[in-house]
């Protein structure tokens, strides 16, 4: 299963059921789970932890050092969990000492080509990002988001929950969960109502998440405002709750 042309640390510690390919090279405190398989050409560096049933395809560049000045050979690390797809020429960074020390990225996300994950972002699960999507280093995505092509986001941007960014948008600030964004810079493009139809949302979550919308986004209304307005739909809705949830977390203010 482990190609005779691909080179192995001795360190490493590779389950049993993983094929790797050749020419790849896998480095010092690299953790590979069962089940997953690693393409040709293939560099990951350590420490790195990779759960089970990943794939990795062909020139991706994973657990590399932080793209950051302020790095100076710190231990830090990179944890990849269960059944994720990385698509040829990605590049993942490990995490640096100014942050929590670890980028993550949590399970069943499909990652694109030449998709870069930059040090210290903290990826959930079931996300998709399509080709080139790029992140700044320190940015959060929770589950289920979906990032189109080219997508850039800026450091320290937080990504809610089931959002969705258009083809060639350029975030700069917090993008609310179950919204869609586009444009350079992004604005706000209405609900992800397909994508919240498909993945099982009621038609009342919907509704409500739909006045919640107006009253943030059309009302003329502050954020401040805004918030106190949502507080009686978020006693109806829980969707409505996540969402007030993450608007008092925000910190860069929210794409508007």
């Amino acid at each position: 299963m482990i190609h005779s042309h691909a080179i192995i640390d001795p360190s490493a510690k590779i389950a049993d059921g993983v094929t790797i390919g050749p020419f790849s090279v896998i480095g010092a405190e690299v953790e590979i789970g069962s089940g997953s398989v690693i393409g040709s050409h293939v560099v990951i560096e350590g420490p790195t932890r990779i759960g089970r049933d990943n794939k990795i395809y062909s020139f991706a560049a994973i657990g590399g050092d932080p793209q950051d000045k302020k790095y100076a050979g710190e231990a830090t690390a990179l944890e990849i969990g269960d059944r994720n797809v990385i698509r040829e020429y990605c590049t993942i960074s490990r995490g640096t000492a100014q942050d929590s020390g670890v980028t993550r990225l949590g399970n069943d996300n499909w990652i694109m080509a030449y998709v870069h994950i930059a040090h210290d972002c903290q990826i959930g699960s079931d996300t998709i990002f399509a080709n080139s999507a790029t992140l700044a280093g320190h940015v959060i995505i929770e589950d289920y988001a979906i990032l189109g092509g080219f997508t850039l986001v800026h450091q320290f941007c937080k990504l809610g929950a089931h959002c969705f960014t258009a083809m060639n948008s350029v975030i700069s600030k917090d993008v609310l969960p179950f919204t869609m964004v586009s444009g350079h810079m992004a604005k706000p493009h209405g609900l992800n109502s397909e994508g919240l139809k498909r993945r099982g949302f009621s038609s009342d979550a919907l509704k409500l998440l739909r006045q919640a919308y107006k009253i943030i986004y059309r009302s003329g209304l502050t954020l401040d405002q805004a918030v106190e307005q949502l507080q009686p739909l978020a006693e109806q809705s829980a969707e409505v709750g996540q969402l007030l949830t993450f608007i008092e977390g925000v910190t860069r203010g929210i794409v508007r």
